[in-house]
């Protein structure tokens, strides 16, 4: 069937590019490097052998890092007619069988590196152990074609062959179309990182896809002399659409496989201009021993996409003081990434650092392929009523537009739960400023309820970590029979830091009221983290809890 050319699709910008900038570098992996014609033709090549192995609308799975194979993956399982599900790196053989059998997975491709986990899946049994795997060698990291050569079998637990054999299977012909018929059939199914419970998938469509990359390319300024980073991983919101964005632009994606300091700055000074990340990844920057002004590169100013957490106003002074211009968004895995952005206004050039900063770490506007992002009162119902935009006043943020899921796939009754009142709830609070600025305060199960007062344990971690020995911190509430419960904070000292509790608090005390001052401090080593850079603060209770046993 011809696909239908006025729908909207990502997978045309890849169609553009590789047609009016043949011969530009549009990957660049260690000595690896492809023009966009060879990506074009590497994806059509993938999505033909695809297309002779799955069904419309079969899910394929990619358990791979930041490297050129997951890219590709992302224009040609939907050429294909496939979703790709593209799965976290770090999660356990039991997370990754639970999301093969969930989303039913049709194919598996995995990494070398990850292929430990395959093998534990297949332990383990069930559907998931019979998913045919396809091993992905990556040329960079010595001995991985070796490696993959000898775990090629078929052994009764699913089929393993290599990348390069199903590239050489894919029938001729000519090439499949770039478009797809219906722009809201599914291209992606993305799991939600599962802190709470169970993960879910949530399902992107061609045409949020195509406006949220669109989104980003304007926000985050790409053009053809973009050089991006891949810190983001590409399994997160698929990388929040940047896989789209970047081609969109006809940009050089620069695949990265793990982030180091030093791999980083390597990149940086190799002329790189944009990267994305968590304020972990601005923080290893900031920190590193390579560290230096950005200026002395000679490549132009650096752009710093942050989101997954709220980054503190003393990260974003650090990284500017570096020469690099940080831009905070804020959303979720259920709209693609990125919903709203932390406009810069001219009349902020007249503030001292910090409060420039300060202004800085808000959540900000809806991006522009988005609606309004909206606080309202918690618990409404069916009827949402907008807070008092004071900046004070709490409320939970909703969200509604083109760059909202579709839904939780296979889970209606959350889903329906979800867009209650015809507005997506979040579950995170913040206040409506006067401006029309969104701030997050916290979600809405990490605030803190002590003696009736709300205690933002956002606020609390943004006062322990403007403190010069402080690398990291997390808040958490703890039950107390006086209080109800009380704040206790997780922190990491800088290194070689003798920073004692009591320093800590009394530095705090002077930024935030009193009763918002954890009377616990654990120092630690590292906080638990997802992979996208989110803490874990249910195991931070839990180890609070153990802590306060003993």
């Amino acid at each position: 069937m011809q696909a239908n050319f006025s729908a909207l699709s990502p997978l045309r910008f890849l169609e553009r590019s590789a047609a009016v900038f043949p011969d530009r570098i549009a990957i660049e992996h260690g000595s690896r490097r492809y023009t966009y014609a060879e990506f074009g033709a590497e994806a059509q090549r993938l999505a033909k052998a695809l297309a002779a192995r799955i069904r419309p609308g079969d899910r394929v799975a990619f358990l791979a890092p930041n490297v050129p194979e997951t890219l590709i993956a992302h224009f040609a399982v939907p050429l294909a007619g496939g979703v790709l599900v593209a799965l976290n790196t770090r999660l356990a053989a039991h997370e990754v069988k639970y999301i093969l059998e969930h989303s039913e997975a049709a194919l598996l491709f995995a990494d070398t590196e990850l292929l430990a986990t395959v093998e534990g899946v297949a332990r383990l049994g069930g559907p998931a152990a019979a998913v045919p795997v396809v091993v992905v060698p990556d040329a960079e990291v010595p001995g991985a074609h070796e490696e993959a050569a000898g775990v090629v079998r078929e052994d009764g637990t699913g089929a393993r062959e290599l990348y390069a054999d199903l590239l050489a299977g894919a029938p001729d012909g000519p090439d499949l179309p770039w478009g797809v018929d219906d722009e809201q059939s599914p291209i992606t199914l993305n799991y939600t990182s599962g802190t709470t419970g169970r993960p879910k998938g949530v399902l992107y469509s061609h045409r949020g896809a195509y406006l949220n990359a669109l989104g980003e390319a304007h926000h985050q300024g790409f053009d053809g002399g973009t050089r991006y980073l891949w810190t983001l991983p590409m399994f997160h919101c698929n990388g929040w659409c940047t896989p789209w964005a970047v081609t969109a632009a006809a940009g050089t994606h620069v695949c990265l496989r793990a982030v180091r300091a030093e791999a980083v700055w390597a990149a940086l000074d190799d002329g790189v201009t944009h990267l994305c990340g968590a304020p972990t990844v601005c923080s290893i920057i900031a920190d590193a021993e390579q560290a230096h002004p950005l200026a002395a590169r000679g490549a132009g100013p650096l752009r710093i996409t942050t989101a997954g957490a709220p980054p503190s106003p003393t990260i974003i002074r650090r990284l500017g003081d570096l020469g690099a211009r940080v831009v905070h968004v804020y959303g979720l895995t259920e709209v693609y990434g990125p919903y709203t952005v932390c406009e810069y206004q001219e009349a902020w050039d007249s503030l001292d650092p910090d409060e420039r900063a300060a202004k800085l770490s808000r959540q900000g506007v809806g991006m522009v392929q988005a609606e309004a992002a909206r606080v309202v009162e918690v618990g409404t119902g069916g009827e949402l009523r907008d807070v008092v935009a004071d900046g004070e006043t709490l409320g939970e943020i909703v969200l509604r537009g083109n760059n909202v899921m579709l839904g939780y796939y296979r889970d209606p009754e959350a889903t329906e739960r979800a867009f209650a009142g015809g507005w997506f709830h979040t579950g995170d609070l913040g206040v409506m400023h006067p401006d029309g600025y969104i701030q997050l305060r916290d979600r809405a199960k990490d605030i803190v309820i002590s003696g009736g007062e709300n205690i933002s344990t956002i606020e609390v971690e943004q006062a322990i970590v403007s403190h010069p020995d402080v690398l990291d911190a997390a808040v958490v509430g703890m039950p107390d029979q006086r209080w109800g419960e009380r704040p206790v904070a997780f922190v990491v000292r800088a290194g070689g830091s003798a920073l004692t509790a009591e320093a800590l608090s009394g530095h705090v005390r002077g930024l935030i009221a009193g009763f918002k001052v954890p009377r616990e401090i654990h120092f630690t080593d590292e906080l638990p983290k997802t992979s996208t850079g989110k803490t874990l603060k249910h195991e931070l209770r839990a180890l609070a809890a153990a802590e306060g046993a003993r």
